[in-house]
This record gives structure tokens, C-alpha cells and sequence, in this order.
């Protein structure tokens, strides 16, 4: 197949077919006589785990680690599971960061009610305002 119905068949953008190409997660595609990228199933399997991987996040260099262990179909998981559990680590310490970030955002978001002048919203002016711990660090 060629790029663009590679990239159809995954649900991924040629362009990211192509950066993956060069950077070596995903082996370059033979090319035809006509110049045309050929793409075989085995690159769109390939591919497929790719894209599920990035769709948990995990960093391109942890795919290339997953891609190698699955050279070795007899070895043992449990550098899969560390990997994986690295991986939900890393997503609980981004959700305590986020659950923050929401806490800070009701209190900014409490301190206007209702609709009034710009110059008197609240909001803007806690965003302004500086407070005697910043002012020290200044």
C-alpha cells in the first residue's frame, strides 16, 4: 500500500508516518519502481502499535523499548510491566499537578461573581496583584 492509505488504515497523518521514518521507530518503506513509497501489513501492525502507544502517552523512546522486547517473544514481561508501571507513575504525578491547577482555578474563578466593569472584575485583578512572597523573591 502507499503512504496515504497506510496513513487512512492507521488513522495517522503522513507526515507523522514520515518523522517516524526518520527517527527510526518505524523501519524506512521499500520503494517501488515507480518511486512510491510500498507499504506492507507487517508496517501497518507496526504502525497500529505505535499509535496505541502514543495514545497513552508513552514517550517515543519507551515505544522503541516495547518494539525491541517484542523481538524477543521468549523473554520475560517484567521489564514490560516496569516500563508500564514508569508509565502510570508518570500519569498520576501529571493528575495530582492537574487536580491543583483545578483547585487554583476555582479560587481565581470565585473571585468574581457576576457581570461588572472590566476595571472591577475580581479576576483580572488577582492575576495583577503581587503578593509579599513574590515581591521577596524580586
Amino acid at each position: 500500500m502507499r503512504i496515504g492509505e497506510l496513513s487512512t488504515a492507521a488513522g495517522v497523518d503522513v507526515e507523522t508516518i514520515r518523522y517516524y521514518e526518520k527517527v527510526g521507530l518505524m523501519p524506512a518503506a521499500e520503494r517501488g519502481a515507480n518511486g512510491y513509497r510500498a507499504y506492507s501489513s507487517r508496517q501497518l501492525a507496526q504502525l497500529t502499535f505505535i499509535r496505541h502507544c502514543r495514545a497513552l502517552d508513552i514517550g517515543l523512546a519507551d515505544i522503541r523499548r516495547l518494539l525491541a522486547f517484542s523481538s524477543h517473544p521468549d523473554d520475560s514481561c517484567g521489564d514490560i510491566n516496569q516500563l508500564i508501571d514508569e508509565q502510570l507513575e508518570r500519569v498520576r504525578t501529571r493528575l495530582e499537578s492537574l487536580h491543583a491547577l483545578e483547585r487554583q482555578l476555582q479560587e481565581l474563578r470565585s473571585c468574581c461573581t457576576g457581570t461588572r466593569p472590566i476595571q472591577g472584575c475580581g479576576i483580572l485583578n488577582e492575576l495583577t496583584s503581587v503578593r509579599p512572597e513574590q515581591a521577596r523573591r524580586d
